[in-house]
């Protein structure tokens, strides 16, 4: 292997997980409340709030029934406005972050809404208030699934970065871009192959090893 070829894919992949790092973080932050809105909000929900249920469903079906290319296009102004360049990894995690949140909301309200409703009324029976039950019932029963959802999200942001690599925004999407394909060096574009999957592999093993371990932890105190 060449030092040039070491080089490019060394830059990319550093490009690519600093992408995949904070966009991770910005989609967690705001899809994690949005997918706890959708369940508590909902029809038979802890806190009904039937308007504002479909409103922001009706959002984020919008924006998830967009083609991830179109999507970081339309997104480029606000990325601009923000960061102050359409190019580039940060601008890119605008259009990420903002792409991928909708989705992990969607994960979120699922996970949620397989915790068994007898334990929610047995918490409202109690006299918790709906914050409590969100903090002490919702999230806790939910975790490992929940950890599940989180890690499948990643696995689309790091897809979502080979995507936006085609238009400016650095990474192993653009180095197979512009280096393997227009330039047709087939050792690049190997090369970035072999890097994303074992990316992708290490990340699906650590969140199944989390999802396990929170729950052979659930099953030893219970």
């Amino acid at each position: 292997m060449s030092n040039d070829l070491i080089g490019l894919l060394l830059t990319g992949t550093k490009e690519t997980l600093y992408m995949v790092f904070i966009s991770s973080i910005i989609a967690f932050l705001l899809g994690v409340p949005i997918g706890v809105l959708l369940v508590v909000s909902d029809k038979g929900g802890i806190f009904p709030l039937l308007k504002v249920n479909k409103i922001v469903g009706f959002i984020i079906n919008v924006i998830r029934s967009m083609p991830e290319m179109i999507l970081v296009i339309i997104l480029l102004p606000l990325a601009k406005l923000i960061v102050g360049t359409t190019l580039g990894a940060n601008a890119a995690i605008i259009s990420i972050s903002i792409g991928s949140a909708p989705f992990l909301a969607r994960i979120i309200e699922n996970s949620l809404k397989e915790v068994e409703f007898g334990k929610i009324e047995a918490a409202e029976s109690m006299g918790a208030a709906p914050l409590e039950i969100i903090k002490k019932v919702l999230l806790p029963e939910a975790l490992p699934s929940i950890v599940r959802g989180i890690t499948i999200a990643i696995i689309g942001i790091i897809g979502f970065t080979a995507i936006a690599g085609a238009i400016g925004a650095g990474g192993l999407g653009s180095l197979a871009i512009r280096f393997g394909y227009q330039r047709f060096r087939t050792d690049v574009l190997i090369g970035t192959v072999v890097i994303l999957v074992v990316i992708v592999q290490s990340i699906q093993l650590i969140g199944d090893f989390i999802a396990r371990s929170i729950n052979r932890k659930r099953f030893k105190f219970e």
